[in-house]
């Protein structure tokens, strides 16, 4: 598999790009918020995943490596594809994403053309326990740094031993804005240990 591609963009349109390394050109399909985030650049390393099907090769990238984990876990599910990832990926971030499973969220879904209710169900039903296990990675792009700083809390309190439940209701009520990750772990350790 091609893990990533990093090369000059020689023509890029929402939905695609072809990506120059040493005079070969990759066409490589994107979603629209890759697109929103290399808009403006001429070299790019794009995270990438190789589709292969009997008939062709489609070559998928992404700005980071989140948006590419997700999209592997959207197309495990019976009846998504790639094309339906790329959709549902066009419409929220990885994070929105991630929010959306963990927080069995059918209706941020239903917004994106195409998925229906069945479908929202199956996606969360296949992927929450998945979600909740992962390790959120480093570079999420979400417009809710709270809830990024909330998320990566609790991942490393899960790490140290602690139950999700407990780290929550812990965490309810703790943090201000402009808290760290640091900051906020050991407000609830403090907090767990009383």
């Amino acid at each position: 598999m091609i893990a990533y591609l990093n090369g000059e963009i020689t023509y890029h349109s929402p939905t695609y790009i072809y990506l120059d390394i040493n005079g070969l050109a990759y066409h490589v399909n994107i979603s629209l918020q890759t697109y929103a985030r290399i808009e403006s650049l001429t070299k790019v390393k794009l995270w990438t995943y190789l589709h292969v099907k009997e008939d062709s090769h489609t070559l998928f990238g992404f700005f980071e490596q989140d948006e590419r984990s997700i999209f592997k876990h959207l197309i495990s599910v019976s009846g998504i594809g790639p094309n339906t990832a790329r959709l549902i990926l066009s419409s929220m971030t990885s994070g929105e994403a991630r929010r959306a499973i963990a927080n069995e969220d059918v209706v941020s879904f239903n917004k994106v053309k195409g998925i229906g209710p069945k479908t929202a169900k199956r996606v969360i039903l296949d992927l929450k326990e998945k979600i909740l296990k992962e390790e959120i990675p480093q570079g999420i792009s979400t417009s809710e740094p709270m809830q990024d700083v909330q998320q990566e809390a609790t991942q490393a309190l899960m790490a140290l031993g602690f139950q999700r439940a407990q780290v929550q209701k812990a965490m309810s009520g703790i943090y201000q804005p402009g808290m760290s990750v640091e900051e906020l772990i050991k407000t609830v350790l403090k907090q767990v240990s009383r």
